[in-house]
């Protein structure tokens, strides 16, 4: 188990077209890249600016 051959991955590929469509895949796609782009670099954000560690405990 864990393993997708050739065929489990045609198969999820017909089950993801029939219920989105060939046109709304696309946009999905696109998507998905603008959220994973978002988020590296927001990761870059926090590598370039350390928040200043201020202590607050008295």
């Amino acid at each position: 188990m864990g393993k997708l051959g050739p065929t489990e991955i045609i198969l999820i590929l017909a089950i993801v077209l029939l219920l989105f469509g060939g046109k709304k895949i696309p946009e999905l796609m696109k998507g998905m890249g603008k959220g994973v782009k978002n988020f590296k670099d927001g990761m870059k954000e926090d590598e370039q600016d350390p928040k200043s560690e201020t202590n607050t405990s008295k």
